[in-house]
């Protein structure tokens, strides 16, 4: 299934590491930090065998997996420091395509290593839950193809603007969902029902959580060639009375490419989310953002803004997922301090490629949020810092996040610092 195509303040940043492809040529755009941090993590999908006869698809499946490694280490200021190591990954395997069906079934897991972790309160439960250890049939699903036409049912990875992988810690979001998708001359639609999540967005302590009441029902329409990208979504995340995330979502995008040379690449974004309260639910939001992004040869630089409109004692939802705002750092996401306010987003990024195999990126936010009802105001300050080196199918990567609460409101856990360590191979 083709991913819905965006640029991002830090499309540059880990662009050449994560993509490996020439300036010049029609390459994914990252939406931020966050997706670029992802990407890390993702393993290339085999491409599947078409074989005539049902017990060939048995006998010519694929298999693809990652064994990873991560630590991660959280310090604060006015709490206790938090660290563990997980050892962990995933299988999958996919059947081979007859009559246009095949079917796939991954399990992930991840484990902590009691002597590299912490004990107790000092334990940091991100990695592989309270429990320390994290394991679950991810994916399972049937799927069936016919030219462009795709349908999918069951537990599955997707990628769209407010349901998404997130992959940057152990364990990466996937949905039990029934999704058909639909390709045209630069144009995909997709539309469908997701019920159920997990992942380390959903909590790993809770394992698989309902989307809403009744599940989410989404659509969304994207276009995309070499000098656009341009799309539109609309979520129902339906729900009961009091429930945290039940809305009526409406995001769109537009985004140019414009490549001047083969040494230089510029992409000018912009966004739009619209949400409305369902259920008394308290979420409505109107967001919105733009987004530049130079690329001259292995040096990129980027710069993004999002504007969230105060809503009187209402807040805004980023999804099912790390969100799709071009603001989204590695910690830091305009929702947590969009309550009851108008807030400014900053982000800007620089990316450095040394070689093929190792790259660079350094990224600086600045989230302001005017008074609430109350008179108090918020002003998170967020650095990232990263580093990725890539040999055949193995990756190291590290990450540093420096997040500082200028208003000592002790929101998002107030002043702290979180170092990644990621080391991972790939089959």
């Amino acid at each position: 299934m083709k991913k819905i195509i965006n640029i991002s303040l830090l499309a540059s940043c880990l662009v050449s590491t994560l993509l490996a492809e020439e300036v010049e040529e029609n390459r994914d755009r990252l939406h931020s930090v966050k997706k670029a941090i992802a990407s890390v993590h993702e393993v290339e999908q085999k491409e599947l065998d078409v074989v005539d006869g049902f017990a060939h698809m048995f006998h010519d499946g694929k298999v693809t997996g990652q064994i990873k490694t991560m630590y991660s280490g959280i310090g604060y200021t006015n709490a206790q420091d938090i660290y563990a190591t997980a050892v962990g990954g995933f299988l999958k395997y996919e059947l081979a395509e007859y009559k246009g069906f095949n079917a796939g079934v991954e399990f992930a897991t991840t484990n902590d290593i009691n002597g590299i972790s912490g004990a107790g309160i000092k334990r940091n439960n991100e990695l592989s839950s309270s429990a320390g250890s994290y394991t679950q049939m991810s994916e399972s699903y049937i799927n069936y193809q016919y030219h462009t036409l795709n349908i999918r049912g069951g537990r599955q990875t997707i990628d769209t603007p407010l349901a998404d992988s997130d992959d940057i810690r152990m364990v990466s979001n996937s949905f039990e969902a029934y999704i058909v998708t639909y390709e045209l001359s630069g144009f995909t639609l997709m539309g469908g029902t997701l019920l159920s999540w997990q992942g380390y967005d959903a909590d790993l302590d809770a394992a698989w959580q309902k989307t809403g009441k009744d599940g989410t029902y989404f659509g969304g329409a994207s276009y995309s060639d070499d000098a656009l990208d341009a799309s539109l979504w609309y979520y129902n995340i339906n729900g009961e009375m009091g429930d945290a995330t039940a809305n009526n979502s409406f995001y769109a995008d537009i985004v140019g490419h414009f490549h001047l040379s083969q040494e230089l690449s510029v992409h000018l974004g912009a966004q739009y989310l619209k949400q409305n309260e369902l259920d008394s639910s308290g979420v409505t939001s109107n967001i919105y953002g733009a987004t530049a992004e130079v690329v001259i040869n292995g040096l990129g630089l980027n710069i993004a803004y999002n504007k969230s409109l105060k809503e009187s004692n209402k807040q805004s939802f980023s999804g099912f997922g790390g969100g799709t705002l071009f603001t989204s750092m590695d910690n830091m996401i305009v929702d947590i301090i969009a309550v009851d306010r108008d807030v400014d987003a900053f982000v800007s990024g620089i990316s450095y490629e040394y070689s093929e195999d190792l790259n660079f990126l350094y990224a600086y936010g600045d989230f302001k949020g005017d008074k609430d009802s109350s008179g108090v105001k918020e002003h998170i300050i967020e650095h990232n810092i990263g580093a990725t080196y890539e040999h055949n199918d193995f990756i190291l990567g590290a990450i540093y996040t420096l997040q500082e609460d200028k208003e000592k409101t002790g929101i998002n856990g107030g002043d702290l610092n979180n170092v990644r360590v990621l080391l991972s191979y790939n089959f």
